[in-house]
């Protein structure tokens, strides 16, 4: 590595795509730095996926402890308590937060617990004033939720302040349609509140298959989820008694005790000095990059959701992974295969889904088999409970092979993640018919398509 820099590599933002690329870059004898101004372990760990999934379980708990009375279990006095759950999620969120700080040092990578900005080529520059270099800059710094320009927005709550609530609001609005909107409104609804979601357009989850997204609207409405559509915000204003007095698009105003935003990310580029060396930016402030996330300057990367390609975090990861092995390891540079990228949507029931949708398939292959499951889970037929699953599997009609997989169910997700194997490696229906199921089970329905 070239000693004329203080360092061969240096990473803006210790997320987890920041994370990855500079332990597997020390790994392979990189001198590696990392700032992070706020808290190791980025969006995922501290303020996203991680403490979310965690909220999603506690929020199970409220129909499992109703349906358990059927299955012979009777459980008195039972109640909730925000604050203990709110509390011990942080206190796991803090435990994360140390092993990916332990994770770093043990691989010598050096961190700066604050804000760094490129000032030159090969250069940064801490809050503090110091100045480093490094043969190579990796800005991984993520996304941020958006939040709608209109007048009274500064009252509004975003996913990151939803953490730290002291209470459970009796009412909550949350604009928005996409996941992060539909994980929320399923939490807060579990938690007793009264939820109502305002979505700007006619169809919640966009790009996800229209089948399971019709399903989750019909569920979630009959638990008692309240959906507005073409409705947009047009103001809020805080009352005497706390609460918000909020005017939609087509609606009457109305009174909320919280409103939660929920209506994409923006990349983390401003500030960052970016344009001091001409690093191209894309229309929503993302860094352009090739398929190797290489920016326009050659010895600037990024990667993650900063650079808006796929924003996950397993996405994130790969990538981070890719970059390190490509410009520090031994081998052949690679670049991160983006097709056919599992996700899942943890709602109440979540969904899972990878590949393309029936609307997709047709557009672009024309001629497809739809094979479908629509079946209530065993749990639900003993407890009473009528929600029913939706399984889809998209066909290539001339090749036999399965291009989509689309559930919503009890444990889509966990699920989804092996079938995504067979589908990413092009099995065919043919396969899956060939394999003998396991049964009783709820994945068993993925072998017996008829």
């Amino acid at each position: 590595m070239a000693d004329a820099y203080d360092y061969d590599l240096f990473t803006i933002g210790a997320g987890s795509g920041g994370v990855r690329a500079s332990r597997v870059a020390a790994g392979h004898g990189a001198r590696v730095a990392v700032a992070e101004e706020y808290r190791v372990g980025g969006t995922c760990v501290i303020r996203g996926c991680v403490p979310k999934k965690m909220l999603v379980y506690g929020a199970h708990f409220a129909e499992d402890l109703v349906d358990a009375e059927a299955f012979g279990w009777t459980i008195e006095n039972k109640r909730f308590d925000w604050r203990a759950l709110r509390d011990s999620v942080q206190g796991d969120v803090t435990r994360l937060e140390g092993l990916y700080g332990e994770t770093l040092a043990s691989h010598n990578v050096t961190v700066f617990h604050e804000r760094a900005t490129i000032t030159g080529p090969h250069e940064v520059t801490l809050a503090s004033g110091r100045r480093l270099t490094a043969r190579f800059i990796l800005v991984a710094t993520g996304a941020r939720p958006h939040v709608p320009d209109f007048p009274g927005n500064e009252h509004v709550i975003t996913s990151n302040e939803a953490f730290h609530l002291e209470a459970v609001p009796r009412r909550i609005l949350i604009a928005g349609g996409g996941y992060i909107a539909n994980e929320f409104a399923g939490i807060f609804n579990a938690f007793g509140a009264k939820v109502t979601i305002a979505n700007r357009s006619e169809t919640i989850l966009r790009g996800y298959d229209e089948g399971v997204r019709d399903r989750l609207l019909q569920i979630s409405m009959a638990k008692g989820i309240t959906f507005l559509f073409m409705a947009e915000l047009e103001w809020v204003t805080k009352q005497d008694d706390g609460t918000l007095l909020v005017k939609l698009t087509g609606q009457e105003p109305a009174a909320y005790d919280a409103v939660m935003v929920a209506t994409g990310r923006v990349p983390n580029t401003e500030g960052l000095g970016l344009e001091t060396v001409g690093v191209e930016l894309g229309p929503r402030g993302e860094i352009v990059v090739d398929a190797y996330s290489k920016t326009s300057i050659d010895h600037i990367y990024a990667v993650g959701d900063v650079t808006d390609r796929v924003q996950l975090t397993p996405v994130a990861i790969r990538e981070g992974q890719a970059f390190a092995d490509s410009v520090f390891g031994p081998g052949a540079p690679y670049a991160v295969d983006h097709s056919c990228v599992p996700s899942a949507v943890f709602s109440h029931p979540p969904i899972a889904a990878v590949g393309l949708t029936e609307g997709e398939a047709r557009n672009k292959l024309g001629s497809i088999r739809v094979y479908q499951a629509d079946f209530r889970p065993m749990k639900n037929v003993l407890a009473g409970r009528n929600e029913r699953s939706l399984y889809k599997m998209i066909v290539d009609a001339a090749t036999d092979r399965i291009v989509g997989l689309h559930m919503i169910g009890p444990e889509a997700p966990e699920i989804l993640q092996a079938a995504a194997i067979a589908v990413k490696a092009g099995l065919t229906k043919a396969d899956f018919d060939a394999t003998i199921a396991i049964h009783p089970t709820m994945a068993e329905e993925l072998v017996l398509f008829k």
